[in-house]
């Protein structure tokens, strides 16, 4: 195992690929190369994964669609001796824009090489992006004004959530991923998981031989990934990742390739420490329900007022995921008081 983890490469956005590779005759089949592909907001970048095949090459989660990411992309693959037609599979983890946002680009310019996704993924993406995307956004900043949101920052939601369409375009035509299905990447058999959560449909990618999981973003190191309560989605999206945890603290890896951050081996103790942080965090919110509040009122404790729309829309459908499982669990009520929603702690 440990040589495979040294013969994974790891590209710098800030240096020419060139100096990093050789051609790509002189890959080994199956060796996996990491990109780290540039994001504009506070991740900084996504990992995107290329591994060589028999013949030409698979690329897992592409990233977000912006002039510095299609930079990023043409300087590595001319660097590796490679090049956009040798690209004959994307797959994707999952369907938020920092992973599905370039996979119609690519998808055009590698002469549309087949894009991957779960069939609950591209549901949403449709809803976020397709036509009607409109209505759909206005469905969340409802949502959010429901839950004691702040007009003026609800209004501020509507011109960032529409900002992404534009990077996640062109729109890929997608081949549907199931749960359980066998795809063959670099000579090795990976296991599709279903592991919601953190996004409808989220899919990792299993080696039980190798002891290899591509994990998307359903488990990172330092970060706790995000899990969101939206609109026609998961009805109970930390449930769902608590128990997709729990089938993931199974399993025997070596080795993790996450969606962000660096590839890491201590996949069952990071498991186990996400599975704690939210234990925590359930504990800290219903102890805060002493009295009813609302879901902004109980986001601003979780989180502070100092955070971008960028975050505080993430911010805010965590602490509904959180308030929604508390309910779905006896520990908290929802009540409505002259057109608020408020919540409040169940007493022992």
């Amino acid at each position: 195992m440990d040589s495979k983890r040294d013969r994974t490469l790891d590209s710098n956005m800030n240096r020419k690929a060139a100096d990093e590779a050789d051609s790509i005759e002189f890959w080994p089949t199956g060796e996996i190369r990491r990109l780290r592909v540039p994001l504009p907001f506070s991740l900084r970048y996504v990992n995107s994964y290329v591994i060589k095949e028999a013949e030409g090459i698979t690329v897992i989660d592409p990233g977000l669609h912006t002039p510095e990411a299609e930079e990023v992309w043409e300087s590595a693959l001319a660097g590796w001796g490679a090049g956009f037609t040798d690209i004959t599979r994307i797959v994707l983890t999952h369907y938020h824009p920092d992973h599905y946002g370039l996979a119609g680009w690519m998808q055009l310019r590698s002469t549309h090489a087949p894009v991957m996704l779960s069939a609950e993924g591209h549901q949403q993406a449709k809803l976020l992006w397709g036509e009607g995307h409109d209505v759909y956004i206005d469905e969340h900043v409802k949502l959010f004004l429901a839950h004691g949101m702040d007009p003026d920052l609800a209004a501020q939601m509507v011109p960032h959530m529409k900002g992404f369409a534009a990077q996640v375009s062109p729109q890929p035509q997608v081949t549907y991923l199931r749960e359980g299905e066998l795809l063959s990447m670099g000579g090795r058999t990976y296991r599709l998981l279903h592991t919601p959560g953190h996004a409808y449909g989220h899919l990792c990618l299993y080696d039980a031989e190798a002891r290899v999981i591509f994990c998307g973003d359903q488990v990172l190191p330092q970060i706790s990934p995000n899990v969101s309560y939206m609109p026609h989605s998961d009805p109970n999206p930390l449930d769902s990742y608590l128990s997709s945890l729990r089938e993931l603290s199974e399993l025997d890896v070596a080795m993790a390739y996450p969606g962000h951050r660096d590839p890491f081996a201590a996949f069952g103790k990071r498991v186990r420490e996400l599975l704690a942080h939210h234990a925590e965090r359930l504990a800290f919110v219903e102890a805060g329900l002493a009295a009813p509040a609302s879901g902004f009122a109980v986001c601003r404790t979780m989180f502070g007022d100092g955070l971008t729309v960028h975050q505080m829309r993430f911010a805010m459908a965590e602490t509904l995921a959180h308030l929604v499982y508390l309910r779905s669990t006896g520990r908290a009520v929802e009540l409505e008081r002259n057109g608020a929603k408020l919540w409040r702690a169940v007493q022992g």
